[in-house]
């Protein structure tokens, strides 16, 4: 398979000609838990007030649509569903009220699909925990299709030159450990280790240097160890082959450690990477969902336990100028969605290097 590292500016791109939405279209569809995906056609729905219809040029593929589609987690979706919450596409079709957006713009449909926009976390700036909220691919449906359909007030506009198979990634891998290192509070000369290198991890290696941090890279294969350095990491750490948490001991400790991987183990192991005063960042969420963490050493050592999830609308207008600007590469690989399946299975077994954007 071949990977496609966009370390230029991606050219410039402008939207498509408006044109009108069909009656049917296609889209990849959970019928069942641990069941393969289908291509079904499915109706074009009636848009209610506020929602918008886009049509999708590029949808990355998140590990937490794997969960979905699996069902791995407490709260799970209600099949027969559609996944996908890293859509990129032109809006097609205007419901009611909408006064966000405009035909023909270029938009991102992140995971937080809508909020009440009224409540303490909505209107303090953490929209992300509203009680309220629709997750696209989840508990609505998600961009794994020709066409989806959004709530306007909550899609963020991909501004110009910024390639649709970039934006995808980092509508969501981007945006989640772009909060992350905002969350981890990173700051000149810290140390932050990285544990997981693939989607969400070759951007958190990049967001922790732009916010002037050194990066120790934890995973298990020497091909994202590479990957890592060639991103800025200043050292790495193969996890098969020593113990993570010693090594990075061995540095002086980790300031930081994002916990990107789905195994409680390496949520451990980061524990045990930080120096004294270090702080822990949960962000992959495993499907065995409990680790063991020691209350003494938690203690003493001063540790700071906080969770991140993913990141408000305007955390993802900043990953999108910072991307404009240059300040970031997305390495990923595209593939036509009739293989969302294939996809799905090279992700679990370890071989995509960082993200597979599927083309509807």
């Amino acid at each position: 398979m071949a990977v496609i590292d966009t370390t230029e500016q991606a050219p410039a791109v402008t939207a498509k000609t408006t044109s009108a939405p069909p009656g049917h279209y296609r889209a990849a569809v959970v019928h069942e838990f641990s069941s393969r995906l289908t291509i079904d056609e499915i109706p074009r729905p009636v848009l209610e007030p506020g929602q918008i219809l886009v049509e999708v040029e590029a949808t990355g593929l998140c590990h937490t649509d794997i969960h979905a589609a699996h069902g791995d987690w407490p709260v799970k979706p209600s099949p027969p569903f559609v996944p996908g919450h890293e859509g990129i596409g032109i809006v097609r079709e205007l419901g009611p009220a909408v006064t966000e957006v405009a035909l023909g713009d270029r938009v991102a449909m992140p995971w937080l699909g809508y909020a009440c926009g009224t409540c303490d976390y909505c209107v303090s700036g953490w929209e992300t925990l509203c009680l309220e909220q629709k997750n696209m691919g989840y508990s609505i449906d998600g961009s794994f299709g020709e066409y989806a359909v959004a709530y306007g007030r909550y899609v963020v506009r991909v501004p110009d030159g910024i390639d649709p198979f970039d934006a995808a990634p980092l509508t969501c891998a981007g945006v989640t450990t772009y909060k992350a290192i905002k969350v981890a509070g990173t700051r000149s000369s810290d140390l932050v280790a990285v544990f997981g290198v693939g989607g969400l991890g070759h951007m958190a290696i990049q967001y922790a240097r732009i916010a002037g941090g050194r990066v120790v890279a934890v995973d298990l294969t020497d091909e994202k160890l590479e990957l890592a350095r060639e991103l800025g990491a200043s050292f790495t750490v193969n996890a098969a082959k020593e113990d993570p948490a010693a090594a990075i001991q061995r540095l002086g400790g980790a300031d930081q450690a994002i916990a990107l991987a789905v195994s409680p183990r390496s949520f451990e192991q980061a524990f045990g990477s930080l120096r004294r005063g270090g702080t822990l960042v949960f962000v992959a969420l495993p499907a065995d969902n409990e680790m063991k963490l020691p209350i003494f050493e938690t203690v003493l050592n001063g540790i700071t336990v906080v969770g991140s999830i993913v990141g408000t609308r305007t955390d993802l207008r900043e990953v999108f100028e910072l991307h404009a600007a240059g300040q970031t590469t997305v390495t990923r690989e595209i593939r036509p969605l009739a293989e969302v399946n294939e996809a799905i299975a090279d992700v679990e077994a370890g071989h995509v290097a960082a993200r597979v954007v599927l083309s509807p």
